[in-house]
């Protein structure tokens, strides 16, 4: 069965179709590769821990937080890498759909404020989850203190996420066919304190 662009965003649809490696690769992607910003990440692993035990991820619910937590860490010290490599690269690039210099000011905004805690809060937060291991590359930070970080804080955020559609799933068995409003419920939530930085970020820049 092929995907579309939209079955893409819809978490449900790519476990469904691509099952456990589907999963694993666009973890692997929205956790570190600046093209995988806009794939579902929060909603994805809660639909994960929902539809684990069930054919199409027939997995204990342990064993699928060990992999996705691989699929985490690789992916971000891939966008680690991707950063130290491309500093002048990314700085130069051409804007377009997959990469836009804001991204990389949210960011830094929210490192600003947050510093190492950044690889821990962030996770929770679209957009600056992708570019957090990135920019990290980009400012040289210490690589083996940015993986323990990294460790950590993919950690909370795997075991969270998971264990919270597998809880709620095993608590009210029918909540499946009320997935579209729970995953447009988390989308608006995560977003917003995104959106609210990158807001302050243009007010600090439009009074200078």
């Amino acid at each position: 069965m092929e995907m579309s662009l939209l079955d893409m965003l819809q978490p449900e649809a790519i476990i469904k179709v691509g099952g456990l490696t589907l999963l694993l690769v666009i973890v692997f992607a929205e956790t570190g590769l600046f093209f995988g910003f806009f794939l579902p990440g929060d909603s994805l692993l809660f639909v994960a821990g929902l539809l684990s035990h069930s054919p199409y991820i027939d997995l204990p619910v342990g064993l699928l937080i060990v992999l996705v937590l691989l699929a985490a860490v690789s992916g971000t010290a891939v966008g680690y890498g991707f950063g130290f490599w491309a500093k002048d690269y990314l700085h130069a690039r051409r804007e377009n759909f997959f990469y836009k210099k804001k991204y990389l000011e949210v960011t830094r905004e929210v490192y600003d404020r947050h510093g190492m805690l950044t690889f821990v809060v962030g996770r929770f937060l679209p957009i600056v989850r992708t570019f957090i291991p990135i920019l990290a590359g980009i400012l040289r930070l210490n690589f083996r203190r940015f993986m323990l970080y990294n460790f950590f804080g993919a950690g909370i955020w795997v075991v969270t996420m998971i264990m919270a559609g597998y809880w709620f799933g095993k608590t009210f068995p029918g909540i499946v066919n009320y997935l579209e409003i729970i995953i447009a419920a988390m989308i608006l939530v995560t977003g917003i304190p995104v959106a609210i930085t990158w807001m302050n970020h243009r007010k600090r820049f439009v009074t200078k």
